[in-house]
């Protein structure tokens, strides 16, 4: 296995890692229509590394996992932050754009999971609107206060990345 590979697994494999432990350390706000999953402000790493693509995506699958989540939150949650991961890797040029897709695509997939995995009885719209709101402070706020501090330093944390813009 080459240098490259190997620093693009250890990237995603710590990055999983602390996804993951994020959420068990806050689980109780983490899951349900009114949520607010702290780990969510890592999915604007991709505008650093394409590595955290799996990686939050695996994360948010083991989270899941070790949670005891329904089978439809680790296939359809993790497939849904795996897509918005992606989108915002491809939206890296624009800074402020980054934290859009996990706000929409979560906000527009998360309430049918929790309507069908959990039963959860309320509104679909009213879900989106609580699921989005969660959103909008992990990722919006946290995310984006975590993307400009990580920018000041990106050049210590990343400097071997295999990943330039």
């Amino acid at each position: 296995m080459n240098n490259k590979k190997t620093l693009f697994l250890t990237e995603a494999a710590v990055i999983a890692a602390v996804y993951t432990v994020l959420v068990l350390l806050f689980q109780p706000i983490s899951f349900g229509p009114i949520q607010f999953r702290i780990a969510e402000a890592l999915t604007i790493l991709p505008y650093f590394t394409p590595a955290a693509i799996p990686g939050v995506a695996i994360g948010c699958f083991l989270s899941a996992f070790l949670t005891g989540a329904d089978v439809l939150d680790m296939v359809f949650g993790s497939l849904a932050t795996l897509i918005a991961a992606i989108l915002s890797y491809q939206l890296r040029r624009y800074k402020f754009l980054v934290p859009i897709p996990p706000i929409v695509v979560n906000a527009l997939v998360i309430p049918w999971v929790l309507r069908y995995a959990y039963d959860i009885p309320d509104a679909i719209p009213f879900m989106m609107l609580t699921v989005g709101a969660g959103e909008v402070f992990a990722v919006g706020v946290l995310g984006l206060v975590l993307l400009f501090a990580l920018d000041k330093v990106k050049h210590i944390i990343f400097k071997n990345s295999y990943h330039k813009k």
